[in-house]
Parts: C-alpha cells; structure tokens; sequence
C-alpha cells in the first residue's frame, strides 16, 4: 500500500527522484555512495572510474570527500577521473578552468595519481580538436568505462554542456555555448563579453554509457528546469530530458530545487491531502488561474475536474470556500504600509499603533530600495513614519572601469578651476589608466579604484533617498566588510558585519524592519545580507524589549515576485507613484542602460521594477479583485519564540 502511494505521488515524474531537505545532507549522502564504490573497488583490486562536473553544485560533494579522505583514511589511488568538459581555448592555470577548479576543490587535497585524472584540454588547436575528442572517448572506454557520473544541470537544461539542439547520441565535440549559459557564467569572467563562446563536451551519449548516473540540483533558482527535466516531453530543447531514456540516473534535489515537482507544488493533483488554511489558499489562487475565472466565479464542477473534489466535499460548497478566499486576498492590499490609525486593524496587514512608526528599510546594493519597494518606501514617507534607509554594501562591484576615469576627470577639473594643485591626483589618474590597460576579468580593483566606485554609488544612493523624502540624517551607509572580504577570501567571519547591523538597529529601534528577501539575486549578495539581518534580530531579541514589537517585512527585488498566495501586504500604487518610483531609480546613473551584471534580465532595473509590480496588479485583477495600476509584496517573517 505505501509502495502504490508513493508511486502515485510521484506519477507525473518520468525518472527517479530523491529529495533531500538541504544540499549539506544530499551532498555527504553523494560522497558516501562515491566512497562505498572506491573501497568496494579497492577490495577487489579494481579501479574505480568517476566522472566529474565543476561548479558550485558538487562543491560540498567533494568536500565531503576531502573529509572522508583526511580524517577517515578513504584512498583515491584506485580511482581515474573524467571531467565532462571545460571552456575553450582555455589554460588550465586560468582562474576560471575547469582545471583549476578541480585542484583547488579536490585534486590537490586527496592522495590521486595525477595520472588518473582527465580534463578536456582547452589548448588544443582547432585542427586536432576532432581527434583529441575521439581519443577521449577511447581512454573512457579503455578504463572499462565510467562507474559513476555526476551532472549538474544548467538553466538552458544542460547537463556537461550540451546546449539544446544535441543529439541524444552526441559523442565528445567542440560546441557553441548558449547565450543564457554564458550570462550565468559571466560573473566568473567579469562580464559576458569575456565569456568563452566555446566549449569541449562529453557528448549525451557519452554520459548515458555510465552504469551509475546522478544529476545533483540545489537552490530554487534550478526548480523550473528540473520540472521540465523531470516532469516534462523528451525534447532536444532540453537535453536533460533524455535522461528520462536511461534506467541508470537518478536525480537528487534539496526541497528548493524540487518545490516545482507536482507532488510538492500541486499535491492535491497526485494524492489525498490534509488541507491547511495554506494550501486552500495556494490550491483555489492555482485553480482560478488555470481555469482564468475569478475565484468568485469557480464551481462545484470546478473544483471536482482538477484534483480538488476532497477540498470541496469537506468544506464546500465551492461558494463558501470562494468567499473565504477572495476575502483573504482582499484584506492583504492596504494604501497603508505603516498600518492605518485610529482603525481595527484586526484583519489588516500592519498594526494601527503606534500612528507614527520608525521604520528600518535594508538595501542589500544602494539601488534595492527603489528598485524593489520604492511605491512602498515613497507612500510611507509621505505618511510621516520616521524611515531610515541603511545601505548594507557598497555596490562597488558593479561600477564600469570608464566611470572612475569619468570622476575622476571631474575632481580634477574642478581642482584646477578653483585653483588648486591637482598633481597628485593626475598621478592616480595616469596610473589608473595604466591599470585598466592590462586589467584581467574578475581582477579585484585597486583600494583607490574601489573606493570611487564606493561613492559613486554612494553619491547615487543619497540622490535617491532624498528623492524619496529622507532627511540626510536617515541615510545609513553601512558598507559591511564581508562585502569587499569575499573579493580576497571565501573563508572568513560575518562577526563584525552583525554587530554592526546589531548596533544600528537597537539606536533606531524600529517598529518594522524591511530586508530583501529575493534569494533568486544572481550575485548572492541578498541572501548574506538578510541573514546578517536575521541573526542580528535573533540576539536582540534575546535581550532588548523593543524588538517584541518589531515585525520583519520581506520584499523582492527586480528578479522575481512572491507568489499571489504567498502575499501578506500588497501595497497598491497609483500611476503618480509609479511615476516618482521611477524617478528615484533614475538616480541611479550607473546602473541605468546596461549594469555590469544585469543577470540574465536584458530589461533596464526600471523597466523590469514597473513590470514586475503591473504583472502583480494584473494577477490580482484576473482573481477578481481591484484593478490597480501596480502593486508591491511583502510577506511577514515569523520568529519562533
């Protein structure tokens, strides 16, 4: 019986799959199924042939290994290595090669014969590709072939890098690498326009010839594509899909790579559910979309066509459910993001009192705050709340070369117009330039060129937040040290960074607090900001009473929305508001046109904010409610005391 509900629960999914509640657990569950293979092999006096993918999705995997290796006594002597591929032409001792990866995440920390490692050889000339490639496919097969095959899978569906168009017997070749790979891989080469166009490849069918194969995936970023991979048609626009052509892969997730699963996105679809105040909201929202009725208008027969006739039969008719609903959507949106006074606020978003709160918006780059809450942040400084903005890095990262010179031709000019001696800054000038001649992508800026890129944004960041209506005295310019730190090293304390943020918040002692909450943000920064933001709150909480009235509000940037069902204030703005909203983001000089990292977006910040909040308005309007000109989200933080 349990066997024939599990394979009910998972009847949309086409290959097997197992979901893990986090990366570190799936990633030493990996490393041990590798280390069983190598001490089996070694028993027998056998080789253990693995084949081996980069990126940051196997790093735990081979730390793990590493481990096991260091502390456990695991040998590598017995094992040959194939990697599925590397950029091309490519050294090995660039920083971005494969070669170079595998080295300093697993090779040079285990006892391996380096004889027993292949690597794709980016060096190889155009001529000789063709029969390198050929004889990389020879030595795979000389080994007896590959045990166990480890994939990731990129956003175009992947796997080494075979881009859609591959052939499901592909053998290894040179290829043409996909625009959206190659704006994911930007960020390694300091910009797209230094992304390798080209790639050798382990082909499809070199990969399906494994007796063992298993696609890792992590993160909610890779959730759309592993729903395609798993639940969708076999289709060379996504070759991840053929390995639902195979009996020997397996797919492993943590719970945010598999959230779009049916059986975890849609589970009243596959199976009988327990139906939360939760999941009837995210199952009649889901039901009103697909059918594109307003929730007011859904049936009976509605409910009972698409997997819902438990939820109606417990607790319909449909009418009643449809009125519950729709009254809870309708209660989210409030003009009145610093709650409305003098009024029961028993079934609205914010709190009446106190009438004037003090309010702490965290802007992980110094654009977050316009870009992604700017309706929000305008309407409650319209309202006469005390806000403060506070500014939690630099963003000098994301500052062309060009613009420095810019500034600094400026500060020069105006030296010498007001009759000051400007020599010494003509020398940084000259040698910034010499700099910039022979900068290499992803060098780490000099301290003088980081610090005008600083205050650029800085300067942009000032412009915006007294747009908006902050006197200067509420501007906050944190510049949190992990920021600069994670240019130099990946191993070091967050300490100062949440005292500092700690400090901050128990001078102000805010009613509300407002953090991004857009993990999806391709530089990672948001996420280490909101977790500095966390365990700050966390220790005051322990000690200082004011934090027993503040609520955490969570916004999203330009890269994506909440869910409708998700939402718990959607504040709506009128066509003026969208107006001054723009303006404040067309403060931001530098980011306007083309940012150094845009991600995978092309659209302006702007463009993609405006349209962002429209398709929100527009969600709400298809569910049958107001019709607004845009709309922000936000859902609340829940703390566990």
């Amino acid at each position: 019986m349990i066997r024939l509900n599990l394979l009910e629960e998972t009847r949309f999914e086409k290959v097997p799959v197992k979901v893990f509640s986090n990366q570190d657990e799936a990633s030493v569950k990996i490393a041990n199924r590798i280390a069983a293979l190598i001490r089996e092999k070694q028993a027998k006096g056998e080789n253990a042939v693995l084949g081996l993918v980069t990126g940051s999705t196997p790093v735990k995997v081979y730390r793990e290994l590493v481990r096991l290796h260091q502390e456990e006594g695991l040998s590598f002597k017995n094992v040959i290595t194939f990697n599925l591929d590397e950029y091309y032409p490519m050294s090995p001792d660039t920083e971005q090669s494969r070669v170079n990866f595998m080295k300093k995440h697993f090779f040079d920390l285990i006892d391996i014969n380096e004889d027993n490692i292949h690597i794709p050889d980016g060096t190889i000339s155009v001529e000789k590709i063709a029969d390198y490639c050929l004889n990389y496919e020879e030595k795979i097969s000389s080994y007896g072939g590959i045990d166990i095959q480890l994939l990731g899978i990129g956003r175009t569906g992947h796997i080494g890098f075979n881009e859609p168009g591959s052939a499901p017997n592909s053998g290894t070749r040179l290829v043409i690498l996909n625009e959206l790979t190659r704006r994911d891989a930007s960020r390694d080469f300091g910009g797209k326009e230094n992304t390798p166009t080209k790639a050798i490849t382990m082909g499809v069918g070199t990969i399906f010839k494994a007796r063992e194969i298993i696609l890792l995936a992590w993160n909610e970023t890779k959730a759309e594509i592993v729903k395609k991979a798993v639940e969708g048609e076999v289709s060379g626009e996504i070759p991840a899909t053929y390995l639902q052509l195979s009996q020997n892969v397996e797919f492993v997730l943590d719970k945010e790579a598999a959230s779009l699963l049916t059986r975890f996105d849609h589970p009243w679809l596959v199976k009988d559910v327990e139906w939360t105040d939760e999941l009837i909201k995210k199952a009649v929202t889901w039901l009103s979309m697909h059918l594109d009725k307003a929730i007011l208008k859904l049936t009976d027969d509605d409910y009972n066509n698409n997997g819902m006739a438990q939820l109606v039969t417990e607790q319909g008719p449909a009418y009643n459910i449809n009125i519950r609903i729709f009254n809870e959507l309708q209660r989210t949106i409030t003009g009145w993001p610093g709650g409305k006074p003098n009024v029961d606020d028993s079934n609205r978003p914010e709190r009446a009192e106190p009438a004037k709160k003090r309010a702490v918006l965290f802007s992980p780059h110094p654009d977050d705050d316009v870009i992604s809450m700017g309706g929000t942040f305008i309407r409650l400084a319209d309202h006469g709340h005390e806000i403060h903005v506070a500014y939690q890095t630099s963003g000098n990262t994301a500052v062309w070369d060009d613009e420095v010179l810019r500034y600094l031709e400026f500060v020069i000019d105006l030296q010498e117009s007001i009759g000051n001696d400007a020599s010494e800054l003509k020398n940084k000038y000259a040698e910034t330039i010499e700099i910039f001649k022979t900068k290499k992508p992803n060098q780490i800026d000099t301290e003088l060129v980081r610090t005008i890129k600083g205050l650029i944004r800085k300067g942009e960041a000032i412009a915006g937040a007294r747009f908006v209506g902050l006197p200067d005295k509420h501007i906050h310019f944190q510049n949190l040290p992990f920021y600069d730190r994670s240019k130099f090293s990946k191993d070091f304390s967050f300490e100062d960074d949440i005292v500092q943020t700690m400090e901050l918040l128990d001078e102000i002692k805010p009613h509300q607090v407002f953090a991004a909450g857009d993990f999806a943000d391709p530089h990672g920064t948001h996420k280490v900001c909101f977790d500095i933001i966390l365990e700050a709150l966390m220790r005051l909480r322990k000690t200082k009473e004011w934090t027993k009235d503040c609520w955490l509000w969570l916004y999203r940037g330009a890269w994506h929305e909440y869910p409708i069902h998700e939402i718990e204030m959607a504040v709506p703005l009128s066509p003026q508001e969208v107006n001054r909203k723009r303006l404040a983001i067309f403060k931001h000089q530098s980011q306007k046109d083309v940012p150094v990292f845009p991600g995978d977006d092309p659209r302006e910040f702007w463009v993609r904010a405006e349209d962002r909040t429209s398709e929100t308005a527009q969600l709400y309007r298809k569910l049958g409610l107001a019709d607004y000109e845009a709309i922000e989200a936000f859902v609340r933080w829940k703390f566990e005391d």
